[in-house]
């Protein structure tokens, strides 16, 4: 018999036993008897029977509060666009009648106490469960503690915390990313040169998803050419003087012939890098409207797409499907590296699939 034609009625019939029987036995409530218990179950086994896990759900009348810790999507449009895929996950699930409230709470991503008031505010509102974008390597470590303390399940996303317990990560493996980033400034070079790579409005020592993308970027290109440098800059406040004189002293590199950006502020140094020698290849992160005119315009080679507004809606789902459903979710969700360019922006942004949540 198909599972979706299964009813009690079906069951209790199989069994030889009443529809209440058969109630009490799939819900584990009130007294039944050994033997009938037993006919229940072999039925049960027999046909392979699987609960209705979203009525089960639903007839609970339970709503469940999800907490998101995240940058002040009003501070930087990629948080913006992470935002905007928590508020789409919370939207599917009302759909099929899932009853979840999402409580935000944002932090200023430049000050480290900011994260910490947030996350405190978080703890002590005791969320059945947390997303958690942690770009405070330090500040993290106890706010994750306390929660597996108290088991509260929680996700990380675009940031992954080795000392951290979360049910999953979702992002990219940015090591790897940072290997992409060389191979795509090395392209066409053939004699040893200098590259750069910033890190522009970030604290780089309490960045581990900053540092992972130097890592592989320095790794990689020490492996396939051994004789180029490698140049590492903090650029603080954008469009300020002092950022712009710190960024004259990158562009007066001896040979410089690449820039990496590790953040998604390409915008603020591409044009600038571009006017001193159009030659010096740009490789920045994330289609935000300002990077998307500079990768129009010439300024920026190459965008790696994180995905922040996938990331941060598959975060969501994957804590309704623990904390309603009870599935196990993967240890890890590693989004595939995609490299975007002046020639495929276009074809890619007018896929239906790619158009949410990119702010153009």
């Amino acid at each position: 018999m198909p599972q979706k034609n299964i009813r009690i009625k079906d069951i209790a019939l199989l069994a030889g036993v009443s529809e209440g029987t058969v109630d009490r036995v799939l819900h584990k409530r009130g007294k039944v008897s050994k033997a009938a218990a037993e006919k229940v179950n072999k039925v049960l086994k027999e046909i392979n029977y699987r609960p209705n896990l979203l009525a089960k759900t639903l007839g609970q009348n339970r709503t469940y509060r999800i907490a998101t810790l995240t940058p002040n999507p009003d501070l930087d449009p990629f948080w913006k666009q992470s935002q905007d895929g928590i508020v789409a996950g919370e939207k599917q699930l009302a759909q099929f009648g899932i009853q979840v409230v999402i409580e935000s709470a944002f932090y200023n991503p430049a000050i480290k106490e900011s994260f910490q008031e947030a996350a405190l505010k978080v703890f002590h509102s005791f969320p059945d469960g947390v997303l958690i974008a942690p770009l405070f390597y330090y500040a993290s470590l106890p706010f994750f503690k306390r929660l597996n303390e108290v088991k509260i399940p929680y996700i990380l996303f675009n940031t992954r915390i080795a000392e951290a317990k979360p049910l999953t990560f979702i992002g990219q493996d940015l090591i790897q990313s940072g290997r992409l980033a060389a191979d795509l400034l090395r392209v066409g070079q053939t004699l040893p040169a200098a590259f750069a790579v910033l890190h522009v409005d970030e604290d780089l020592s309490n960045s581990v998803h900053l540092r992972e993308k130097e890592s592989g970027f320095r790794e990689h290109l020490k492996k396939k050419d051994p004789f180029s440098q490698v140049y590492s800059f903090e650029l603080k406040n954008a469009n300020t003087a002092a950022f712009r004189k710190e960024l004259n002293l990158v562009l007066n590199i001896d040979n410089l012939r690449g820039v990496f950006v590790s953040t998604s502020k390409g915008y603020a140094v591409a044009p600038s890098v571009k006017k001193i020698n159009p030659e010096i290849r740009v490789v920045g992160y994330d289609l935000i409207k300002v990077n998307l005119e500079c990768l129009e315009a010439g300024t920026i080679d190459f965008l790696i797409n994180q995905n922040p507004m996938r990331q941060a809606k598959l975060g969501i789902q994957s804590l309704a499907n623990c904390l309603l459903f009870n599935k196990t979710v993967p240890t890890q969700h590693l989004f595939p590296l995609e490299i975007i360019t002046a020639q495929n922006v276009g074809s890619y942004l007018s896929h239906p699939g790619n158009q949410a949540g990119i702010l153009v």
